[in-house]
């Protein structure tokens, strides 16, 4: 029987909490490079696989216009599809640019693959704010947004790992995986990149997937 005088531990310690966390965001940081090794010479990527239909789902958002975007809106083009938040400082920047500059690699096929930009951070970014980001890359960017519960529906179809990091300041940042998810004209996830991917090892993959 446990002395009334000692203090116990608490069973839900914080700090286990965060090493948890951060090893889940790991593990499917490490599973996204390995499916984009394991298909990467695939010209239909993981189409037709048990795994494409455990990627993706049905979600509702709206864009930076205030219009309602669903798993709907990704059907009909190629879509590149990506999580992050607007007060990124590196990652989220830096991917929407090589995202943008393999489109362009892409010549004549461009205009079949679209852009869409889901933010994680529900609380800062508005679709006023996503409209005044995403206007700085050029590229048709469909920039996502929504509540709370909606985000996190969006990013758990997504396997996409997420979580609130407060800062010393008082404000915050977002931890979060940084996987491109392409999908096929049908909505299907079909491959993935990662932000070291670069924009010209992007386009000769697109290139096979769309020809």
């Amino acid at each position: 029987m446990a002395d009334p005088e000692t203090p116990q531990k608490p069973a839900g310690s914080p700090r286990f909490a965060l090493i948890a966390v951060v090893l889940a965001g790991l593990l499917i940081l490490a599973a996204g490079a390995l499916l984009a090794f394991a298909y990467r010479d695939d010209p239909k990527g993981a189409a037709g696989t048990l795994l494409a239909s455990a990627i993706g789902g049905p979600f509702e958002l709206v864009d930076q216009n205030g219009r309602k975007f669903t798993e709907a809106n990704l059907k009909g083009k190629w879509h590149l599809l990506f999580f992050g938040f607007t007060h990124c400082p590196d990652t989220c920047p830096t991917t929407l640019n090589e995202v943008t500059l393999a489109l362009d690699r892409l010549a004549g096929k461009r205009d079949e693959v679209g852009i869409v930009f889901i933010s994680l951070d529900h609380e800062r970014d508005t679709p006023e704010v996503l409209k005044s980001y995403v206007a700085s890359f050029d590229a048709p960017i469909a920039a996502l947004s929504g509540s709370a519960d909606q985000v996190a529906q969006a990013a758990k179809a997504y396997r996409a790992y997420f979580a609130k990091r407060p800062r010393p300041d008082g404000s915050y940042d977002m931890d979060h995986s940084a996987l491109i998810y392409v999908m096929d004209k049908s909505g299907r996830f079909t491959a993935t990149f990662t932000p070291d991917s670069g924009a010209e090892a992007m386009a000769q993959r697109l290139r096979k997937l769309l020809s």
